[in-house]
């Protein structure tokens, strides 16, 4: 009788999860990738522009594709692929509990690799329940997945790389943006994307921010308020701007609670969107049966999140025996990516972030 393969799970098929399946599953492991969603990729599926960076980090390709590699990589590689089936609980040991309109299911995982992304953040003003106000993600799967626009006359808050590029999109979409809203001193994503919009005349509104939603049955108003050195809202400045939508691109939070149901140790990064899993180099958790990929280990970029994926994939196989001869060769390649994609001025502090993350790992009593 043949012996059973090691079977590794893998909670979630956005980028990092694909990447993670693909490698764990060409190292010889049994692999499960379940997603609650019916459709995998994430985000990558609603992404319609360009990558930047080079060439091995996918620079040129439009997201949509990178997805559709991925999923056909995954299903190449043999991976057992599970959609529209939410997880509801992991246990320390590795159980993973799913299921669907089929009915609940439980497994018992040798090595479980967590990549649940991040869930968008909101901000909280009057108005806020108001049909019309949305998030920024919510606006973009309207446009780039269902073909429908949400509003004509769109107020975007924060001038990340996602509010410029939903902006643009909105743009080619059909609709005007009425006004970009930042909080802080200065655009905060790169360059390039924030001159598209200056140079169609978008307003550009900094140091404000949203003091209002107004509207009987949707939003018809959004009134803005200027802030001061200390992010307080100045008295006397108040404007109002005619709109029907308001879409909100103030960040991402890592959606770490499954990590904490599997006791694995939690820390605080700011600059990666809140409380993170402490993980090793290797994306190895304090528990050493799960692992950690993409934005639940920290928020940054989809390159990034595919290179951490495949980290975590190869890491948790060789942790089983599978694919030793070529994993510390493997990791290295990877780590060097990472390295890259972090380099420079924006990913600079990501950077010292991650480093922050990783000396923690030590310290932390593992399961």
């Amino acid at each position: 009788m043949t012996e059973k393969k090691p079977l590794i799970a893998v909670v979630g098929a956005g980028p990092a999860g694909l990447s993670a399946a693909i490698e764990a599953s060409r190292a010889g492991a049994r692999v499960l990738l379940i997603d609650e969603n019916q459709k995998p990729g994430g985000q990558l599926f609603k992404q319609i522009h360009k990558f930047f960076g080079s060439e091995a980090h996918k620079a040129g390709t439009r997201g949509v594709e990178i997805g559709r590699q991925l999923l056909a990589e995954t299903q190449a590689s043999g991976a057992e692929v599970k959609l529209g089936w939410p997880v509801y609980g992991v246990y320390p040991d590795g159980r993973v509990v799913y299921g669907s309109s089929q009915g609940a299911k439980s497994i018992l995982a040798d090595r479980v690799v967590l990549a649940a992304g991040a869930t968008e953040n909101c901000l909280a003003f009057e108005g806020s329940t108001l049909p019309g106000v949305m998030t920024a993600g919510a606006a973009q799967t309207f446009i780039n997945e269902h073909r429908v626009l949400p509003g004509q006359r769109v107020v975007m808050v924060g001038s990340g790389n996602v509010g410029l590029i939903i902006c643009y999109q909105l743009m080619q979409a059909g609709a005007q943006i009425a006004a970009l809203v930042e909080a802080g001193p200065a655009i905060g994503g790169y360059a390039v994307h924030a001159a598209k919009l200056r140079r169609a005349g978008v307003p550009v509104y900094l140091s404000h921010t949203v003091h209002r939603a107004l509207g009987q049955d949707r939003v018809e108003q959004v009134e803005l308020a200027a802030l001061d050195e200390r992010f307080q809202k100045v008295e006397g400045s108040l404007k109002t701007v005619e709109a029907d939508t308001l879409c909100m691109a103030v960040g991402l939070t890592p959606m770490v609670e499954l990590a904490a149901l599997a006791g694995c140790a939690l820390t605080e990064s700011p600059v990666l969107g809140g409380t993170v899993p402490v993980h090793n180099p290797d994306m190895r958790t304090t528990n050493p049966r799960y692992y950690v990929a993409g934005d639940i280990a920290g928020v940054e970029e989809a390159s990034t999140a595919i290179e951490e994926g495949r980290l975590a994939g190869i890491a948790a196989a060789e942790s089983l025996g599978l694919g030793t001869a070529d994993a510390p060769a493997k990791k290295a390649a990877v780590r060097e990516s990472l390295a890259a994609l972090r380099a420079g001025t924006f990913g600079a502090k990501r950077f010292t972030a991650k480093e922050a993350i990783l000396a923690q790992f030590g310290k932390e009593a593992a399961i």
